[in-house]
């Protein structure tokens, strides 16, 4: 099995040890893995802001960089999100419907592909799961409450191997934290403020730490952590899977 890691540009300039995390948990379930070089944007933020045309350079280049791989991993469910639903070139429709079926976030690739069962990871501390909205509601990690159905969490399922981890309860286990992209800066007061209620939902219960499937979402509660001067620390799933 041959898996191409695709890191997000914001994971590649702020964050590099949740890339790094990414492919040692993936080594670590025996994947070869391979980072093709070439690699750039994919395109979201053009194509969110109303200007997907912009895009294209970004789609013939993901195309071209990941063509020849049996799967795509990404730690970052908007992201691949974007390319599952969006990434379009003219005259390669058969090469990119291939691509969008091969193309999953981490999470999802664990348990639906590799179907991990056992962990050796280990991080003792209380976590709050926030379920970022693409993860959940375009790719499926998760049930949404809105619905009349059974819950899952595809997360959570992994989080429940990692040894000493204890997820806590939230009360609105779903609520979005008010990132969006460029809804943030849009609409930047209904943002803050999403963003501080789900923040006082995990302090309310205790957590130590909050994790999720995407650095957008975490990036957006952490600076309103950091300005709470608050002891609660942000961590990327991939890190915790990756911990001992």
């Amino acid at each position: 099995m041959k898996v191409a890691l695709f890191v997000p540009c914001y994971v590649d300039q702020f964050y590099p040890q949740v890339a790094i995390a990414t492919l040692e948990v993936l080594e670590k379930q025996g994947v070869t893995v391979v980072y093709p070089t070439r690699q750039t944007c994919c395109g979201q933020p053009m194509a969110n802001s109303g200007f997907e045309h912009l895009a294209t350079g970004c789609n013939e280049n993901f195309v071209e960089s990941f063509a020849d791989c049996d799967y795509i991993v990404s730690p970052s469910g908007s992201c691949v999100l974007h390319i599952k639903d969006h990434l379009h070139v003219d005259g390669a429709e058969e090469k990119t419907a291939s691509i969008r079926q091969r193309t999953y976030e981490l999470v999802e690739f664990l348990t639906d592909v590799l179907q991990v069962k056992t962990l050796t990871s280990r991080f003792p501390h209380r976590v709050g799961l926030h379920q970022s909205c693409h993860g959940q509601r375009g790719l499926k990690l998760s049930q949404m409450s809105e619905l009349v159905a059974p819950p899952f969490s595809k997360t959570g399922q992994l989080l429940g191997l990692v040894e000493g981890l204890e997820l806590v309860q939230l009360n609105r286990a779903d609520e979005c934290c008010g990132f969006g992209g460029t809804f943030c800066v849009a609409e930047e007061a209904v943002s803050v403020k999403m963003g501080k209620d789900r923040v006082a939902d995990h302090q309310a219960h205790g957590a130590a730490f909050i994790t999720g499937n995407d650095m957008s979402c975490l990036m957006h509660l952490d600076g309103i952590l950091r300005r709470q001067n608050s002891p609660t620390k942000i961590v990327h799933v991939a890190e915790i899977l990756n911990a001992w």
